[in-house]
């Protein structure tokens, strides 16, 4: 059965006259004809009972109209649905963005993104360095924004938005206000709130015990924005990327010798079709001018 054999026989159920209906569709009457046979052998019995110049319905033209009416209508919301999607008109799309990614650089090209693609209908998730990989190659993420210390495997394609520092994070009355810059030996002796989603963390750790630094580590939390408040509160100090402070009052220094980086950079899957609104959405995050 084909979509125009479907359309040729509504038609004529609707005008009860096949020479209409073949202008109606832009076809010869043979060729309608032929549709409607083809439809018949398929059914197992006539769809028209043609009397003299009348032509009727027969009972199972009446059923067939009434299904093959549904075809014809979810066909046509499917025609219109992927028209939009392919115009970006209420096109789904799916990004992650690293729960240790801040919003201070995403929202602004959020922001533009909206106003220049208004009909892709954008959702945001929270991944974490634990869940990213999965849900990337399940498909529940069309891409993903990462923060990334090293490379991702060869399964991935990845494009560098930006770099950024990790910095101590303190409150105003700390010692470290009084320094340009934190060397990692300075903290020796702190109290350090351990931030659990840091992509850094096992590596920070590492470190402190290559150079012998002991460090007290009285809270854990996957919450950024408790952590951040812990440390106003005089708590205890952590390492975070610079533009992930989200509390005002807060004060940080860049961390040296070594200095810490990492790269924002947006990650897709190699080899998976992009639609329409991912690639958009990629093209642009490339082509923002993110603040050095």
């Amino acid at each position: 059965m084909e979509f125009n054999q479907i359309r040729y026989f509504l038609v004529a159920a609707e005008t009860l006259n096949f020479t209409r209906a073949a202008e109606h569709c832009n076809v010869s009457q043979p060729a309608l004809t032929r549709a409607v046979k083809k439809l018949e052998e398929e059914f197992g019995g006539p769809l028209f009972r043609r009397e003299r110049s009348r032509t009727h319905l027969t009972d199972l033209g009446r059923l067939m109209r009434e299904h093959l009416g549904r075809v014809d209508a979810s066909t046509q919301d499917a025609v219109v649905a992927a028209r939009k999607l392919q115009s970006l008109e209420k096109a789904p799309l799916n990004v992650g963005i690293m729960c240790t990614i801040g919003p201070a650089r995403t929202i602004p090209f959020l922001s533009e993104f909206q106003l220049l693609h208004p009909g892709i209908e954008l959702t945001l998730h929270d991944v974490t360095p634990l869940n990213m990989t999965e849900d990337l190659l399940s498909g529940r993420l069309d891409c993903a924004l990462l923060g990334l210390p090293l490379a991702l495997h060869d399964r991935f394609d990845t494009v560098k938005l930006y770099g950024e520092r990790l910095v101590a994070l303190f409150p105003p009355d700390h010692r470290y206000m009084s320094m340009n810059a934190v060397p990692v030996s300075e903290l020796k002796g702190e109290r350090y709130l351990d931030r659990l989603n840091c992509e850094f963390r096992n590596t920070f750790f590492d470190l402190l015990e290559e150079k012998r630094i002991d460090v007290s580590v009285p809270y854990r939390s996957e919450r950024e924005d408790w952590i951040q408040n812990m440390v106003l509160k005089g708590m205890g100090i952590c390492l975070i990327p610079e533009f992930s402070i989200t509390v005002d009052e807060l004060q940080c220094r860049p961390v040296i010798d070594p200095e810490l980086m990492r790269n924002v950079e947006m990650v897709t899957v190699s080899g998976h079709r992009r639609s329409p609104a991912v690639q958009a959405f990629i093209s642009e995050a490339i082509g923002y001018p993110w603040p050095p």
